[in-house]
């Protein structure tokens, strides 16, 4: 999916830029990108059970994202644990893109 890849690459170039332009200390830029998870862009594949498991076979974690993964994350990002993180990319995706 070129398209998909792109966009999402370019969500991440965005959030570098947005990082560093601007006055100092006023803005932190830091996308949250999905792994596999239940969406309409990925019905069709979790609906054929072999693509499923060939794509759930490539994912450390074995599973597919829920909303109750990105919690955490949000919450990090949204606390003052995370006032000296910016321009970064906190990808949930259960290890999918570390392979």
């Amino acid at each position: 999916m070129p398209d998909y890849a792109a966009s999402k690459g370019g969500v991440g170039q965005l959030a570098k830029a947005f990082a560093t332009n601007g006055q100092p200390g006023t803005f932190r830029s830091m996308p949250l990108p999905p792994g596999y998870i239940a969406t309409d862009n990925t019905e069709a594949s979790r609906n054929d059970p072999s693509r499923a498991e060939s794509i759930l076979a490539r994912i450390p974690r074995a599973a597919g994202a829920g909303p109750e993964d990105f919690a955490g994350p949000a919450v990090f990002l949204a606390s003052a644990a995370s006032d000296y993180v910016s321009g970064t990319i906190l990808t949930v995706d259960g290890g999918w893109m570390g392979r």
